[in-house]
């Protein structure tokens, strides 16, 4: 691999979150019956004329100002002359030569690995294809043309990553953006966000390779292992001497392989050109103005107020922004508890509360605690009325609906700390009394006995006793 050098871009399809279609009034809903939100202007049928949703337009802007490009003043709408069977009308309505959305770029970090700065190219406007059916049909094709006209905004990135780690990393990235802003709900299984990979190697330094495109890559986990695979089937073939021809190829899960499914078309091949029915589209900055007034914080502002105003790491603050829902959450939580307990507040969001989320197979927003719930109990661990450990006890009763609040739960259970030196004395020396082995072996300078010790004692207390007072007395008692 060190004599090859990969050369990466991705064109994603973001659905864009509109109640109708880009050039009709037809509903974009999910789980239709097949042909039920298919319009006549939809396949164009003759006599019928689009027209342009304006939520389409914001989706669009907002997608821009938040990747710090450049929105066009006046963009185009092209027809993409081609034929298949779930596009009947034999064009697609798209952008070519002026696209509303140019430049900018997203800032990603794969896994173990350094920030990098990956360039968009464009993002345009167009209109979704419909979509064949072969698994029910035996041997025929079923077409469902439910998503001919839904929104798409296709967002092209330059050349710019050199491994499968690098591209997922973007896609997620970009993945969690398009939520964040709400332009797009991301859900890769309904197709909502699907990603096709251009994938080329060259030698080190050496003018760009042959690039064939992966095409319709819906999960993270696929694009990887699409990408990793034609990688290899690449070198491998121009190791052997044979060359590489452009082609569009599509991943097979299964066998997790790619397979070529034909040459690749260039723009000359779509023979585009604007279309007659569509006027230009013209954006004043007046309205880029009340886009960007209506924006969300920004995850990237957000990771910075987080660290300079509450001290959290730049993992921390990066954890807890991968989605809007989770920092919304988490604000709430800090909001209740105070800044002060920032830091333990996000430490029981990305430990208990993400693992038990998780294990339930639940989003943050279904959670059964409440953010003013988890800010309670962080304070009464914070001010000593209980343990960390008894803290997880309280945790699984708020979850469980079995108090109102940490106050109550502790109340209700007796499991408030004791803190009494007089009550936790006794109980030290009858443990020092009962473990005269463990107290030899802490004298002759081993640490784990005393540990022993603290958990002799805190076994005996029922996990009430302070864990630093415990600590504490049994130094002092034994000489430390």
């Amino acid at each position: 691999m060190s004599q090859w050098e990969v050369v990466i871009g991705l064109e994603t399809h973001a659905q864009l979150q509109t109640r109708s279609k880009i050039f009709s009034g037809a509903a974009t809903a999910f789980g239709a019956e097949p042909n039920a939100q298919a319009c006549a202007v939809d396949i164009a049928l003759p006599g019928v004329l689009p027209v342009l949703n304006r939520e389409a337009v914001v989706c669009a802007i907002k997608f821009g100002l938040a990747v710090g490009a450049r929105i066009a003043p006046r963009s185009i709408f092209a027809r993409k002359n081609y034929f298949y069977p779930d596009l009947p009308k034999g064009y697609q309505i798209s952008q070519f030569e002026i696209p509303v959305v140019a430049g900018g770029g997203l800032a990603i970090q794969p896994e173990g690995g350094d920030v990098k700065f990956v360039r968009l190219t464009r993002a345009h406007l167009e209109e979704d294809a419909g979509k064949s059916l072969h698994e029910d049909f035996h041997g025929r094709t079923g077409i469902d043309l439910n998503r001919a006209g839904t929104p798409l905004l296709e967002i092209v990135t330059e050349p710019d990553m050199r491994s499968s780690a690098e591209a997922v990393a973007y896609a997620r990235a970009l993945h969690a953006l398009v939520r964040w802003i709400g332009i797009c709900d991301g859900n890769m299984q309904e197709g909502s966000f699907r990603c096709d990979a251009n994938v080329s190697v060259r030698r080190p330094g050496g003018p760009l390779g042959t690039r064939r495109e992966i095409k319709n890559l819906n999960s993270f986990r696929f694009l990887q292992a699409a990408i990793d695979y034609e990688i290899g089937w690449q070198i491998n073939e121009l190791e052997e001497g044979r060359a590489i021809h452009q082609a569009t190829v599509l991943f097979d899960p299964d066998t997790g392989e790619t397979r070529a499914m034909r040459s690749k078309e260039d723009a000359q091949d779509y023979r585009y050109f604007p279309d007659p029915d569509l006027l230009p589209l013209e954006i004043t900055p007046a309205w880029v103005d009340e886009v960007k007034a209506a924006l969300p914080e920004l995850p990237a502002a957000m990771r910075e107020r987080f660290a300079k105003d509450w001290g959290l790491s730049a993992y921390d603050a990066a954890t807890l922004t991968a989605t809007r829902e989770t920092a919304a959450w988490f604000e709430a939580c800090v909001a209740t508890a105070g800044p002060g307990l920032a830091k333990p507040c996000a430490n029981w969001v990305m430990g208990e509360l993400a693992a038990r989320l998780n294990r339930e197979g639940l989003e943050i927003g279904a959670s059964p605690l409440s953010p003013a719930q988890l800010a309670g109990l962080v304070a009464r661990i914070a001010d000593n009325t209980i343990s960390h450990k008894i803290g997880r006890d309280v945790f699984e009763a708020l979850w469980a609906g079995e108090g109102a609040d940490a106050d109550a739960v502790i109340a209700a259970k007796g499991l408030k700390q004791v803190t009494d030196v007089s009550a936790i004395e006794p109980i030290i020396d009858e443990v020092l009394a009962n473990n005269r082995k463990s107290v030899e072996e802490f004298r002759a300078g081993k640490e784990k006995a005393f540990n022993a010790l603290v958990g002799q004692v805190m076994k005996a207390t029922r996990g009430k006793a302070s864990p630093a007072q415990v600590n504490e007395l049994l130094k002092r008692k034994l000489g430390g």
